[in-house]
């Protein structure tokens, strides 16, 4: 494979191509799709009779600088005795992409977008998720809303779930929202919106005491390092870790109380869902073990109270690695998958998030079963009959947890072709690594100061997961996405 600088763009997309094809995947939309899209000329009307008109709240959207598929808005206000309405509105993409319709057969096949370092291979069209379904700036859009009545200790009270007009005011970038919070300069999004800087500040304090009491009950404070490639022109010069910061903090903590509350007013009216789950980890004396490691005692049985505890402390210690911990922990806690389950079910349960109440719901551009889940709460708003019957509702949510898996998969591979290319002129380097996963072949490692992954193809033996090790690049093959290392040393690194 030629590997010019000027086409590595190119070489990661041919890639991607392959990769997909060979799990299943679609690249490409359909000849049906195109034509059924030429039928879609505009947005779904807004004159609804059900649809409140919510167009004058100081909506705004939070999402990454690139972002086009605007799946949601927030809104805040205060209440009395401290407490606060939280609005999370969801785009209705339900009102455009009909469920059987040859846009929804493909979005039903990929189950995602697949978020690659060549190109984003999008779930739905993108004349709809970054158009026509999408919550953009300044232009009217139907909304599903979960309402949420916040306490001052971040406890959930009343909620409810209706349609609703609204209007994006402001559309804004989480680093720089979160520096604003921070103390740094005002974006401009926000100078430009009377009250936003205000309702902004009233939902970053709200969030915070809603992440506090997660926290307080066992959800998992994880911190993984997420690199997306650094290009100039089409040739890659970097790998950028994304890190966590408030602003994500608003929207990840309100996403998380907005499926639950979906999933609850589903049950309410008696009509089946798609839950998320993560079930209570297999390798669980593994983690005890690291634990130890590091001198904490967790029990023999699992219990998330106790892990995140153990997760507190050794951030507080070794903020710089804790990551790389966080990664361990992840790997060995086990897959989210998704399941159809009905009402009188007993929930399985988010291990991770520490709740019972889960399921996605807030990303229907870009995730099969939060469209699913927005046609079953459209059904449940209008008391109707549901629109999946549970044996339909339990082949999606195979069909769903498989291609996670492929797309996860694809978007990794392509990962470590782009990371075999940065790496291509340091064959023979030594590095140290910790090791992140256990295979019969070999282990898989990561370096500690630069984000990639590959595997331990020579003297794995008597390490596991989350021992520190030094390696040696022996080889690459970039194609593949192989990036294989030997280990120099007999002994573990000291922490």
């Amino acid at each position: 494979m030629k590997k010019n600088e000027n086409q590595q763009r190119e070489i990661l997309e041919e890639i991607a191509n392959r990769a997909m094809l060979a799990r299943g995947l679609l690249p490409d939309f359909s000849t049906d799709v195109v034509a059924e899209l030429d039928k879609i000329q505009a947005p779904a009307t807004t004159n609804i009779e059900e649809a409140r008109d919510l167009r004058g709240l100081s909506w705004a959207s939070i999402d990454n600088d690139d972002s086009r598929d605007l799946d949601q808005l927030t809104v805040a206000e205060a209440m009395p005795e401290g407490k606060t309405k939280v609005m999370v509105a969801i785009a209705d993409v339900d009102a455009l992409v009909k469920k059987g319709s040859a846009v929804d057969e493909h979005a039903s096949v990929n189950t995602t977008s697949i978020y690659t370092a060549a190109r984003v291979f999008p779930m739905l069209p993108e004349k709809l998720s970054t158009n026509l379904t999408s919550l953009n700036f300044n232009e009217d859009r139907l909304a599903v809303v979960i309402e949420m009545v916040i306490g001052t200790d971040g406890s959930l009270g009343d909620s409810n779930v209706y349609r609703a007009r609204v209007r994006n005011h402001a559309k804004l970038a989480y680093d720089s929202v979160a520096s604003w919070l921070d103390g740094g300069a005002m974006p401009q999004g926000i100078a430009n919106v009377s009250g936003l800087a205000e309702n902004l500040r009233l939902q970053d304090k709200t969030a915070q005491t809603m992440k506090n009491l997660r926290q307080e009950h066992g959800a998992l404070s994880l911190e993984t390092i997420e690199a997306r490639p650094v290009f100039e022109g089409d040739s890659i010069r970097d790998l950028r870790v994304e890190e966590k910061n408030r602003a994500k903090d608003i929207i990840e903590d309100f996403m998380i109380a907005a499926n639950g509350v979906t999933i609850r007013y589903l049950s309410s009216r008696k009509i089946a869902s798609i839950r998320r789950v993560v079930r209570v980890p297999k390798r669980w004396d593994r983690i005890v073990e690291i634990a130890a490691e590091h001198g904490f005692r967790l029990p023999g049985s699992p219990d998330s109270k106790a892990l995140e505890g153990f997760l507190m402390k050794e951030k507080s210690k070794d903020p710089l690695r804790f990551p790389d911990l966080s990664l361990v922990v992840i790997k060995l806690l086990g897959s989210g998958e998704y399941l159809a389950e009905l009402p009188e079910d007993a929930a399985t349960g988010h291990f991770g998030l520490a709740v019972k109440d889960y399921t996605h719901s807030t990303a229907p551009n870009r995730r099969y079963p939060d469209l699913i889940t927005q046609r079953l709460l459209k059904a449940a708003i209008a008391a109707e009959p549901m629109p999946y019957s549970k044996k339909e509702l339990d082949n999606l949510a195979t069909q769903c947890t498989e291609q996670e898996d492929s797309a996860n998969k694809v978007e990794r591979q392509v990962g470590k072709s782009a990371a075999a290319l940065l790496l291509e002129s340091r064959i023979g380097e030594h590095f140290d690594a910790m090791v992140t996963g256990a295979s019969a072949k070999g282990n898989w490692v990561r370096l500690l100061n630069m984000p990639i992954e590959g595997m331990l193809k020579n003297g794995f033996e008597g390490i596991d997961v989350g021992d520190r090790i030094r390696v040696q690049l022996i080889s690459l093959d970039i194609k593949r996405g192989f990036i294989d290392f030997a280990r120099v040393d007999q002994e573990k690194i000291l922490i």
